[in-house]
């Protein structure tokens, strides 16, 4: 389980074709982790990833043909938000999340909020549209790994407001209309569906 805090950007550094899937080196740089293991769960970008090898920052993951087919940004060189597993001691700052990404959305907007004096941005997502019945206004959704909460939604679009510290410490501030993001809707709002179709 994962929180949405983002504790710190990586880079993927090395992108190597296995089978049909891919083997990822992320390079944590400076945000050297101390306890990690290989077998641990670390989020990288949104997905829950298993290490498979360490070399001092460097962390390897392999990344299945099913993990592929249903995220995006794992791919290819470039940052990504990095998140260790939830231990059972830990703050609560954002939601409970399980790493497992519901569906690739595409930005459809991103600008400064006009009347915010903090710095505030305007962040709207298309999500697909069979995941966005589990998203509503004042709910919790991970975009990227990120735990934010939803301003408001209309239909299969939704938006959010990132506050400027977000900005500073999650790869979001680099999107741009256009640009697909990893999404995984609150857990609680599916198993509520999943009561109601029953």
């Amino acid at each position: 389980m994962f929180t949405g805090i983002v504790q710190a950007i990586g880079r993927i550094a090395a992108v190597e074709r296995r089978g049909d899937g891919l083997r990822i080196a992320v390079d944590i740089g400076v945000h050297e982790i101390p306890d990690v293991a290989i077998g641990d769960s670390i989020a990288v970008g949104g997905c829950c990833l298993t290490i498979v090898e360490i070399h001092g920052a460097t962390l390897s993951f392999d990344v299945s043909a099913e993990t592929l087919r249903c995220t995006t940004g794992l791919d290819r060189v470039g940052d990504v938000n990095i998140e260790m597993a939830l231990r059972l001691s830990d703050r609560l700052g954002g939601h409970l999340m399980t790493g497992h990404v519901d569906g690739v959305g595409t930005v459809t907007r991103m600008q400064a909020v006009a009347d915010a004096t903090d710095g505030s941005w305007l962040l709207e997502i298309e999500a697909p549209r069979e995941i966005a019945r589990f998203i509503a206004t004042k709910g919790s959704i991970a975009v990227d790994g990120a735990s934010l909460t939803v301003n408001g939604a209309d239909g299969a679009r939704f938006h959010v407001n990132l506050i400027p510290h977000t900005l500073a410490v999650t790869t979001l501030a680099a999107l741009q209309p256009g640009a697909r993001v990893n999404l995984e809707v609150d857990l609680v709002a599916r198993y509520v569906a999943r009561l109601h179709e029953i």
